[in-house]
């Protein structure tokens, strides 16, 4: 296992197809000089000394040492042992709306992208904690498996959209059954399902499926996002609008925050609804939700012991930034008798 501690300066290896352009851009303008000034024959008798092959050489030896020092900079760290670890916590699943409505623009940015953050903050928040995913419009599907990897499962959120489900609509009941499928141990006393929605278009008997996870010991928090006033839902491609969502009679549609539907299936499970609108209430409310929750202990697999790896990285750049210093570009003479360069005289 490893982690990557600084990986924006990977942006550093940029520098090396800039080096390559510059470089052969020189060798094209020296050749067309060169010509102008004399034959080939002629500049070979002027430069007997001159390496061919060489100045390549340097260059490649440049770019290797270019890399090593942005992964030196990167500071990959590997993970050399693996433990098993006593954790607390308690098992949360998020089921995240991601029907056509939540790109409505009534919340900034728009509500899909709103429900992200919320989640991804909520998700920072935790310690111990086990998380899962669920995503849902049409119909339910798994998103994130109950895990305690949190970043791979801000990974997989970040990657949710409103394109990931054909067949419309808000199938809460559906999101709310697979939920339960999530809470694997048993003995878990605490079991959270927080539903982040804007509780548009919802489909079937909420109250009851609600009761029947209240039932199965699973408490339902809604999170609400967008706004009762509403909005339009904007139609994009590439980021360009291209036109508002209208209905059958050719009206534009106005999508509004279901805040009604939302208290009543979080009044149904023993939760309650949260105003999704600012992110650092939402997190300190989710905060002292969990705190007041007895923490069921378990086990989990983790790599530690997570050493630098650096100094091998800088080291070699700076070996071939030696070598590169070292290494002239005119022929030598151990050089010539290796004949690596294909230096003897014809």
């Amino acid at each position: 296992m490893y982690q990557l501690e600084e990986p924006i300066y990977f942006y550093v290896l940029l520098a090396i197809p800039v080096l390559l352009l510059l470089f052969f851009s020189v060798l094209i303008w020296k050749r067309v000089v060169q010509k102008k000034f004399a034959d080939s024959e002629l500049l070979k008798r002027l430069t007997p000394t001159k390496s061919v092959f060489k100045p390549v050489v340097k260059v490649l030896i440049l770019c290797l040492a270019i890399a090593c020092l942005a992964f030196g900079l990167v500071n990959p760290k590997v993970g050399t042992k693996l433990e098993t670890v006593k954790r607390e916590g308690v098992d949360i699943v998020f089921a995240i709306d991601v029907s056509k409505s939540m790109l409505a623009e009534d919340i900034a940015p728009n509500r899909i992208e709103k429900s992200k953050q919320l989640v991804t903050q909520i998700i920072n928040s935790l310690a111990g904690d086990r998380v899962g995913i669920i995503g849902y419009a049409g119909s339910a599907f798994p998103q994130v498996p109950i895990t305690t990897d949190f970043a791979s499962a801000k990974l997989f959120l970040n990657s949710m959209n409103t394109d990931m489900v054909s067949s419309q609509g808000t199938a809460i009941t559906e999101a709310i059954e697979l939920s339960k499928t999530y809470y694997n141990d048993e003995e878990q006393v605490n079991r959270v399902l927080f539903i982040v929605s804007d509780g548009e278009d919802h489909e079937g008997n909420v109250a009851q499926v609600a009761q029947e996870a209240s039932e199965a010991g699973i408490k339902i928090y809604t999170i609400g996002v967008g706004k009762e006033s509403g909005g339009p839902i904007p139609i994009k491609r590439n980021g360009v609008l291209q036109y508002y969502k209208r209905d059958q009679n050719n009206e534009q549609v106005i999508t509004r925050l279901g805040k009604e539907t939302l208290e009543n299936i979080a009044d149904e499970a023993n939760g309650e609804y949260i105003d999704g609108s600012n992110t650092t209430e939402v997190v300190q409310t989710v905060k002292a939700i969990l705190s007041g929750m007895n923490k069921k202990e378990f086990e989990a697999k983790q790599f530690t012991d997570f050493k630098d790896q650096y100094q091998w990285f800088i080291g070699g750049a700076l070996f071939l930034l030696l070598l590169d210093v070292l290494f002239l570009e005119r022929k030598t003479e151990w050089l010539r008798k290796l004949n690596l360069f294909n230096e003897k005289n014809a």
